[in-house]
């Protein structure tokens, strides 16, 4: 689904115009990632959590130059869903 069908599909479930529907989830996501830049979790219940997983510092390699490099520690966003969200899906 991309976010043009996921904007029609909101605008048709809640009454509103297109406009609407956009600037909401438009807000939504400058929300969520502003929060998550902030070096914080969001809970959403029912739905899941969208949270941050620190990868520490590694040693790689380069495999076309045969040369090691090192990762430095980082932090990546990830999303778990909830309970009775996974298990929908999965059936």
């Amino acid at each position: 689904m991309t976010k043009a069908e996921l904007v029609n599909n909101v605008a048709e479930r809640t009454g509103v115009d297109k406009r609407t529907a956009l600037d909401i989830i438009e807000a939504t996501m400058e929300e969520i990632k502003a929060t998550m830049i902030k070096k914080e979790n969001i809970y959403l219940r029912g739905f899941g959590t969208f949270l941050l997983k620190h990868r520490r510092q590694k040693t790689a390699r380069n495999i076309s130059k045969n040369t090691t490099i090192v990762v430095p520690a980082h932090d990546i966003p990830s999303f778990k869903p909830c309970s009775t969200f996974a298990e929908k899906v999965a059936k």
